[in-house]
């Protein structure tokens, strides 16, 4: 009888096809395809993005809480400076009031005399002694001008000068070739601290 060869196609041979070969095409699946780690590395991908997620959302958070303190801030500030402007300039408004109204005091009170001066006058006019009259109310004039002139009034002396627009009126003018002069003051005109309080009066003439 012939002896069946180790490596034919029947049997139990290990190389064979059929069977429980180890190397053979059958069974379960092969090394290196079981999906278990893949599921596990898309899990922890899953996570790691929501949980950066997670964070972001919480850093813009924060940020905007931030801002919002910073504005309330910023418009408390605001707020705060504009109440201490209004006050200030309310305090800026009464002591200006109030210098004013003193330095209206005080001239009044140098006026006082002058007023006084008048009424002697008055009180001791007489018809029958006009020089007497003239000479008093000469005094009481020069006693007024004083009184200005040292709050810082001062004339326009115009008699005589060239004519000159922003100092004088002209009310009446004498025809003539030449250059236009005052000849004739009608209203005095005065400066009160080097400003213009009223333009003098005048008749201008031309005549050369």
């Amino acid at each position: 009888m012939t002896a069946s060869p180790p490596f034919g196609h029947g049997g139990d041979s290990p190389f064979g096809h059929g069977g429980d070969s180890p190397f053979g095409h059958g069974g379960g699946p092969p090394p290196g395809d079981d999906p278990a780690p893949e599921a596990d590395a898309a899990e922890r991908l899953d996570a790691d993005l929501v949980a950066d997620e997670e964070e972001a959302a919480a850093v813009v958070e924060s940020d905007l809480e931030q801002l919002l303190r910073e504005r309330s801030d910023l418009v408390d500030t605001v707020r705060r400076v504009q109440a201490e402007f209004e006050n200030y300039r309310k305090r800026v408004i009464r002591e200006q009031s109030t210098l004013v109204e003193r330095s209206t005091e005080r001239l009044v009170e140098e006026l006082l005399p002058v007023l006084d001066s008048f009424d002697g006058a008055l009180a001791h006019a007489s018809a029958s002694d006009p020089d007497q009259l003239r000479k008093g109310l000469d005094g009481i004039h020069g006693q007024l001008v004083g009184v200005l002139e040292k709050h810082g009034l001062e004339r326009i002396e115009a008699d005589g000068h060239p004519f000159d627009p922003t100092e004088h009126e002209a009310v009446m003018s004498d025809d003539g070739p030449a250059e236009p002069a005052v000849a004739e003051t009608m209203r005095a005109g005065y400066r009160l601290k080097g400003r213009m309080v009223r333009p003098a009066m005048v008749r201008v003439t031309r005549e050369g």
